[in-house]
């Protein structure tokens, strides 16, 4: 068990961020031990059979995701320094990386596929940032949109239950395994036990879709503390069907309606409703309108992004038409 010990200044500095770059590594070193990971069996397949057609090749990223129990080296994703980067600032984090470091992290893997990394850290480091160019091209980019309103969606359920119950409440939400204990977060690692402070940093909280289910850490003194933990809803990221309407609750507010309320289980996007459901966005809209002025859907801006989630009102009706 690993103890993260905080002090007010930690608590003042704990921050969200979500990161392109890790769910790249998190996503190439799933595609490697594709039977521990059914759950993603809609995306891997068609993963793998993109990456052959265009045939590339990416060795040499793979080389750097061994599988457990070896952990993925920090500085081919280190934790973000803003909120929301994208996969080009990422990158350049990435080629800025201290000769030194790059050796010293490749030296422990050991794989004779990673020597231009040795040899010529920072020409390794161009090649790596091309071939993780193209492999976001051909089998993540398609997909953002989506995964990445599910991070948002994530995010501000997390800033709520913050505003519900303090960092206690938002720190136990993190995993079942996580816990809060006096000023100290108890978090369960495979490799690291004992305490460490987080000496005034705060901790970085990173959501991560490709993680698996598994809560991921940071601690070396080169970065932020930092915790990727998984989101609500990743099961439900590959359904092709949507959430079936209550009938009951259809038949009080029309049958669109009741899907949308249904297809909210998480905070979403009009666009991404309008995908999961069939219906017109400007219908979807039109109909959210209508649904916030009754008091059963709030909005919140993220970013460039406006998510809609369920008030409690809404909860309580799906759980009464469920009941019936």
């Amino acid at each position: 068990m690993l103890a993260l010990s905080f002090t007010a200044a930690d608590l003042a500095r704990t921050r969200f961020a979500v990161s392109p770059l890790w769910e790249v590594m998190a996503s190439a070193r799933m595609l490697r031990q594709p039977d521990r990971s059914a759950l993603y069996r809609p995306w891997l397949e068609p993963a793998r059979a993109r990456l052959a057609a265009a045939r590339l090749d990416w060795s040499l990223l793979a080389a750097l995701v061994p599988l457990p129990p070896v952990m993925l080296p920090v500085f081919i994703a280190p934790p973000p320094s803003v909120p929301e980067p994208d996969l080009a600032l990422e990158l350049t984090v990435l080629r800025a990386t201290p000769p030194e470091l790059v050796r010293e992290a490749v030296a422990a893997l050991g794989s004779p596929r990673l020597a231009p990394l040795v040899e010529d850290p920072e020409r390794g480091l161009a090649e790596l940032a091309e071939t993780v160019e193209a492999y976001w091209e051909l089998v993540l980019a398609p997909h953002w949109p989506r995964l990445l309103t599910l991070l948002r969606g994530d995010v501000l359920h997390r800033a709520r239950l913050l505003a519900e119950g303090g960092a206690q409440r938002l720190l136990d939400s993190l995993d079942p395994g996580v816990s809060w204990e006096q000023d100290t977060l108890q978090v369960p690692h495979r490799y690291h036990s004992g305490a460490k402070g987080l000496g005034g940093r705060g901790l970085l909280l990173v959501p991560t879709v490709f993680g698996g289910s598994k809560v991921h850490s940071v601690t070396s003194p080169r970065w932020q503390p930092t915790l990727r933990y998984p989101p609500r809803g990743v099961a439900t990221l590959w359904e092709q069907a949507p959430a079936p309407a209550p009938e009951a609750l259809a038949a009080v507010v029309g049958r669109s309606r009741a899907l949308l309320l249904a297809e909210l289980h998480a905070p979403a996007s009009t666009t991404d409703l309008a995908r999961r459901t069939g219906i017109t966005p400007g219908g979807v809209s039109q109909h959210l309108t209508t649904l916030r002025a009754a008091g059963l859907v709030t909005a919140h801006r993220v970013g460039r992004f406006v998510l809609y989630a369920r008030t409690g009102a809404a909860e309580a009706l799906l759980a009464a038409a469920a009941g019936a």
